[in-house]
């Protein structure tokens, strides 16, 4: 099993726990709900690197071969659930700023920002990569979007 299971698994539930802090918390938290709701369609996303680094690691050809056919179910729904996730996470951004207003001293805010970003340009790097060019090098733009947007979450949570 890859490592990317547990570093997924220990994001969820740090997400989980800040969410639930969070609706504590709070009087209003209408934009909680749809930041965690596009977290976890882009988690979702995410663990396909998790499942295809267990494809690379794992020996046993019968554990290569299940999780070689279950990602390719969830590969044509892949794209649509990144698009939903950006459009899910647009709703919680600006249900921020009409709550909170835009603080550029606020970390919580610029790693949103910025996360925000960078989740249209691993959008967009997928679209393109389905509709234009598919090669290593969309391929590797597109895994190291994803990463940066890994660590942008965790630093929006630790924020």
């Amino acid at each position: 099993m890859s490592i990317w299971f547990f570093l997924n698994g220990a994001l969820l539930l740090w997400a989980l726990w800040n969410t639930v802090q969070s609706l504590a918390g709070h009087s209003v938290y209408y934009h909680i709900l749809p930041g965690f709701a596009g977290f976890l369609l882009f988690i979702f996303n995410w663990t396909r690197n998790a499942v295809f680094a267990t494809i690379r690691s794992t020996e046993d050809r019968a554990v290569k071969i299940r999780l070689a056919r279950m990602s390719k179910k969830i590969m044509p729904w892949h794209r649509w659930v990144g698009t939903l996730s950006f459009i899910i996470i647009l709703l919680h951004g600006a249900a921020v700023l009409h709550l909170y207003g835009f603080n550029p001293g606020s970390m919580k805010i610029l790693t949103g920002l910025l996360a925000t970003v960078n989740l249209l340009a691993l959008v967009l790097s997928g679209w393109y990569s389905l509709l234009i060019r598919h090669n290593l090098t969309t391929r590797r733009l597109h895994f190291g979007l994803g990463l940066t947007m890994f660590i942008l979450t965790a630093l929006h949570l630790f924020f």
